[in-house]
């Protein structure tokens, strides 16, 4: 039987004084980059794992672009078996991280252009979410 777990995170950007726009992405200890995510957590819903976890791994509390939800499903890397979903909102922050909270997981946390985020996210799958993100921003804009 195929063994699943569930996180949640979001595609997080702010915009620049002249409206351009900048991706947050978390560097994790294993040096891959990543939008911030985790376990789904209790009963909390998808929306309340996202703001949990981007809380724990950049200390923002953005808020929700209404309309945008996407998810990937891989097999856990360190776990053969396990396969996870993970669901991604859209959020939009007015604040920058200053540097990344005490944690075992992250270690660095950039802001990144469009272009600059499509080369340092590690799979396809991210960069395609990446890419229906800023495609779904450019539309509302």
């Amino acid at each position: 039987m195929m063994e699943k777990e569930k996180s949640c995170g979001a595609v997080v950007f702010a915009r620049n004084e002249d409206g351009g726009i900048r991706y947050i992405l978390v560097q994790q200890r294993s040096g891959r980059y990543c939008f911030p995510k985790g376990h789904v957590e209790g009963n909390e819903t998808e929306h309340q794992t996202a703001l949990r976890e981007i809380w724990e791994e950049t200390g923002l509390r953005p808020r929700f672009i209404p309309g945008f939800r996407e998810s990937e499903t891989y097999e856990v890397r360190k776990a053969p078996g396990v396969f996870k979903d993970v669901i991604y909102f859209l959020a939009e922050t007015d604040e920058l991280p200053a540097h990344p909270p005490v944690s075992d997981e992250i270690h660095e946390i950039r802001l990144c252009s469009y272009e600059e985020s499509l080369d340092l996210l590690p799979t396809e799958s991210r960069r395609i979410i990446l890419t229906l993100a800023n495609d779904f921003l450019i539309r509302g804009l």
